[in-house]
């Protein structure tokens, strides 16, 4: 978690800082006032609440196949070989590898958004005479 500290900033600048809200709390951690001991306090107790129930479920999940290493949890970030040597996946495929060969889906859907053929050919004759016209328009001006 993270984010800014504008206090000073705004007293510097002379901007009064105006927040409407409802309910006591709603407002807490707001990047342009004084952070608050008690609200420090409750973020770092849910911080640390979600990243030990995370933990215990990639424990749970991972069994055996996840090695001991202090490192795995660290919150760093691995490539798919690396995470194949921590046991942190069995092997590495697409998402329709999985779909197909692991979970079984008969039917897949691919939601990757295409341009269709009208679209691409539009964009290219609108690059095309932008093109052509700053060509012109370079010409005259010399």
């Amino acid at each position: 978690m993270s984010g800014f500290g504008f206090v000073e900033s705004i007293k510097k600048l002379g901007i009064e800082r105006r927040v409407r809200h409802a309910g006591e709390r709603k407002a807490f951690l707001d990047s342009f006032s004084p952070q608050k001991p008690a609200d420090l306090a409750h973020v770092d107790m849910l911080l640390d609440d979600v990243y030990q129930q995370f933990i215990a479920t990639v424990k749970q999940g991972r069994g055996d196949r996840l090695k001991e290493d202090d490192k795995i949890f660290s919150g760093l970030i691995w490539t798919g070989e690396q995470s194949i040597e921590l046991g942190l996946v069995d092997a590495l495929g697409s998402a329709g590898y999985v779909a197909r060969e692991v979970i079984g889906a008969e039917d897949i859907v691919d939601f990757t958004h295409r341009e269709n053929y009208l679209d691409r050919f539009a964009g290219s004759l609108g690059a095309s005479m932008a093109s052509k016209l700053e060509s012109m328009l370079n010409y005259k001006l010399k």
